[in-house]
């Protein structure tokens, strides 16, 4: 039961997230970030999000800026998230580097 609901949520903030992220970069011209994975915490306090930054080269640079901009972020997936969650999860944000890690892979491969 638990697990069903933690997954809903996972799906939820991770199409929420994707939406605030994506009108956020609009601005930002030939960067694209998208949110590949989300994990909550079984008692829903904290969500745990994979990021995966393109391009590459800026992503360190990127997820700083969005570590400082955390609570902006949270209060925005509040606005969205109101009428379906009482409380607004603790957000983390992660590169997912694993595009980069398959990309590596098929260039030792062709070797």
């Amino acid at each position: 039961m638990q697990e069903t609901r933690q997954n809903r949520i996972s799906r939820l903030l991770q199409k929420e997230l994707s939406l605030i992220f994506q009108s956020q970069t609009r601005q930002m011209r030939g960067i694209m970030v998208s949110v590949t994975r989300v994990k909550v915490s079984p008692d829903l306090s904290i969500c745990t999000a994979y990021l995966s930054i393109f391009p590459s080269e800026k992503s360190n640079e990127l997820l700083n800026n969005i570590n400082q901009n955390v609570s902006t972020i949270r209060y925005d997936l509040g606005q969205r998230v109101r009428n379906q969650l009482r409380i607004i999860p603790e957000l983390r944000f992660f590169i997912d580097d694993s595009l980069d890690y398959l990309e590596r892979i098929d260039d030792l491969l062709k070797k």
